[in-house]
């Protein structure tokens, strides 16, 4: 349909149906200090040659890193080529939510192929097609487990993300239901006996990350065991999504729903984001859980087919009977995951090991510098949290040489002093280890 500005007529009908005398008067909030009363000041048009110049000027100002040392919830992994050229096809790049679903059977099949993924990965029953992020995927899943339980209150490890921390604080104060913190002990890991102390027949989930924020890996079934004491559920997150391929899964180990960030599965950096929350639970949650679930089935000639089997998304069933009011579309990151995951195959456990032993000697050989110790003696998986002198001094002297630094814990942990977390993927070589410490000694 083309576009058809409003008549005058149509201006003046619309306001005297609102009760407005202006079109001025729809901005009355907008105070007169922000208001623009007049053309903006832009340069003159440039031809398409002149633009490509000027955006290639204005790209060669980026300075892109040596390398990266930072992970805190955003991880620096090869993605494939395969990954981009796939997600790049026009039948997907271009394709939204798929409203008249079963018209759409590519993305579907997809979308299918990236839940069963992610089921065997958690060792759960059902995943739905994601959520906006880890953070929004974790909250979702602590209100989840409080309706379905009608009970008001949760339980927090302090290992978890800070931001995941505020989303599922804010989630919960808008549900109305009570926020309780476990510490963590010296191995960083959740201190069981205060978790213990915590538990209550009010309590309807508690949250924990493993690897968690500062990499360390938790015993996850001692932890399920304290939860389904009291009958509650046990949510699961992880950090790095590619720690999966080499850990136990969370389901198994008792988990009742497993949440996480799935940006370390083919989803670049991109100054943070869009990604795409991962959340997968037992069969029971199959008709609460929130988003879409794809299902497979045959069509009357045999053939198999894919559909949206549920759909508990506000835009698409009452809002009142929704579970979520999430909406946004993360399906292409969806998509870039399941590719990822379908290119690497069972070679995901190789390139887990690899970021177990990157970290392994990055920490090592940090460690004998004077004044550096690590934080906490627990297992990690590719970050790991460490004492030192300066925080904000050594990640000086790492960007001045070309290095994204570490991650500076005193703004979020100020009770662990100077500390600053690290990260290690595949990405790093030896070389790229042992100049750091040169760096840093």
């Amino acid at each position: 349909m083309d576009y058809v500005p409003h008549t005058p007529d149509d201006q003046k009908e619309m306001m005297r149906a609102i009760g407005i005398e202006s079109l001025e008067a729809l901005f009355a909030d907008i105070p007169e200090t922000f208001r623009l009363r007049g053309l903006l000041e832009l340069p003159p048009p440039l031809s398409e040659q002149e633009i490509w110049e000027h955006m290639g000027r204005l790209a060669c100002r980026n300075r892109l890193p040596v390398a990266t040392l930072t992970g805190a919830g955003a991880y620096h992994h090869y993605i494939p080529a395969v990954v981009s050229h796939i997600v790049g096809r026009s039948e997907f790049y271009t394709a939204y939510t798929p409203y008249q679903a079963e018209i759409s059977q590519g993305i579907l099949q997809a979308i299918y192929e990236y839940q069963t993924m992610i089921t065997r990965l958690t060792g759960t029953q059902v995943a739905n097609a994601s959520m906006y992020d880890g953070a929004t995927a974790m909250a979702e899943a602590a209100v989840l487990a409080a309706k379905s339980l009608g009970r008001d209150r949760l339980v927090l490890a302090r290992s978890v993300h800070p931001e995941y921390r505020k989303v599922v604080t804010t989630y919960a104060w808008a549900n109305g239901f009570e926020c309780a913190e476990i510490p963590f002990e010296a191995t960083g890991q959740v201190n069981g006996e205060a978790l213990q102390g915590l538990l209550d027949g009010r309590t309807a989930a508690v949250l924990v990350q493993s690897p968690n924020f500062f990499g360390v890996i938790e015993k996850i079934k001692p932890l399920a065991d304290l939860a389904h004491g009291q009958g509650a559920f046990l949510v699961a997150g992880f950090a790095d999504p590619t720690s999966l391929g080499i850990l136990k899964p969370p389901g198994e180990a008792g988990a009742d729903l497993v949440v996480g960030e799935g940006q370390g599965f083919g989803n670049p950096l991109s100054y943070g984001g869009p990604y795409l929350g991962i959340l997968a639970g037992t069969e029971a949650f199959m008709r609460k859980i929130p988003g879409r679930l794809v299902g497979a089935t045959v069509d009357r000639e045999g053939k198999r087919g894919y559909v949206l089997t549920l759909q508990t998304r506000e835009q698409h069933i009452r809002r009142e009977k929704a579970t979520s009011n999430i909406c946004s579309n993360e399906a292409l990151c969806v998509l870039a995951a399941a590719v990822y995951l379908a290119s690497l195959g069972k070679n995901l456990k190789k390139l887990a090991a690899l970021n177990v032993w990157k970290a392994s000697y990055l920490k090592e050989i940090l460690s004998a510098l004077p004044g550096w110790k690590p934080l906490f003696t627990g297992p990690v998986y590719n970050e790991f949290a460490l004492a030192c002198p300066d925080a904000g001094d050594a990640n000086r002297r790492l960007e001045k040489a070309g290095f994204t630094g570490g991650y500076d814990l005193a703004k979020d942990y100020p009770e662990l002093g100077s500390g600053i977390l690290f990260c290690a993927t595949e990405m790093l070589r030896r070389e790229d280890m042992d100049r750091v410490a040169a760096l840093l000694k």
